[in-house]
């Protein structure tokens, strides 16, 4: 593979090659980047909305367990 490389213009292996790898694979990488951004934000509003209710059940047992006992 190295030799192929060797006698080719500098502009062929840094610019020709990788635009060509970016389009025939270019809809796999951008489906993947998606798909991982997706997953973060689904795991951000997860996390959110898990403390949200972490929050919400605390404030309220720790406002009737002062209130009323049992």
């Amino acid at each position: 593979m190295r030799e192929i490389f060797t006698g080719l213009p500098w502009w062929v292996k840094w610019i020709a090659v990788p635009v060509i790898a970016l389009v025939v694979f270019g809809g796999l990488i951008a489906s993947v980047v998606g798909f991982v951004i997706g997953l973060l934000f689904k795991v951000l509003v997860f996390v959110a909305l898990v403390g949200g209710l972490v929050y919400v059940v605390r404030k309220f047992t720790s406002g009737s367990s002062s209130r009323s006992d049992w």
